[in-house]
């Protein structure tokens, strides 16, 4: 299977500090030939960091895929019924945006559009950086893992020492677990060594 000519959307929610892992990846689903839909939180288009400022990524993010970010939940709800995707990407997928998917709240733009893809059948691909993935939110993405049409990039403790609860996805692997998604399996090993990248 190929990458060229599918539709991909792209949703990326407020884990600031990943963008810069992210945004390689989706400068190679664009060289494959994929037609890249981003998405994003009221966050991260609002939000300024040490990471940079939400209008600057948003910038970056439109030149790169040449579409406007989708970044209403009315902006997103016609991926459903209109204008499907082939496959939506949730990267980075915070541990906040995880637990509302997890239980079926609808509040941003990243999740409408995750809910209208998985409405279509169509996989959804997460990519998860969240400090609580081995806390609180471990039930959610268990949750998650154990969902029809959900996936995951392979994601790794990216700091077992200082921060053993934190789970983040190993970014690189985005277009392999994507491929694999859209024939209906999940990428392995989904459990990486992270903190070795």
């Amino acid at each position: 299977m190929s990458l060229k000519g599918k539709r991909i959307g792209f949703g990326i929610t407020g884990s600031h500090c990943t963008y810069e892992e992210i945004y390689p990846e989706i400068e190679k689903l664009v060289k494959a030939g994929a037609e890249v839909m981003p998405v994003v939180t009221f966050t991260v288009k609002s939000t300024d960091t040490r990471f940079g400022k939400g209008e600057d990524w948003i910038a970056k993010i439109e030149a790169v895929t040449g579409n406007k970010v989708i970044d209403s939940i009315v902006k997103a709800e016609p991926l459903g019924p209109r204008t499907p995707l082939d496959c939506m990407v949730i990267a980075p997928l915070t541990g906040n945006s995880m637990s509302k998917f997890a239980n079926a709240m609808t509040d941003s733009p990243v999740l409408m559009a995750a809910k209208a893809t998985l409405r279509n059948g169509k996989p959804v691909v997460l990519g998860i950086s969240t400090n609580d993935a081995l806390g609180l939110n471990g039930v959610n993405l268990m949750r998650l893992m154990t969902t029809k049409n959900i996936y995951f990039i392979p994601f790794g403790q990216d700091d077992p020492v200082k921060k053993p609860n934190s789970m983040v996805a190993r970014m690189s692997l985005t277009d392999q677990a994507i491929l694999a998604a859209m024939e209906g399996r999940q990428l392995q090993p989904v459990l990486v060594e992270k903190y070795r990248d």
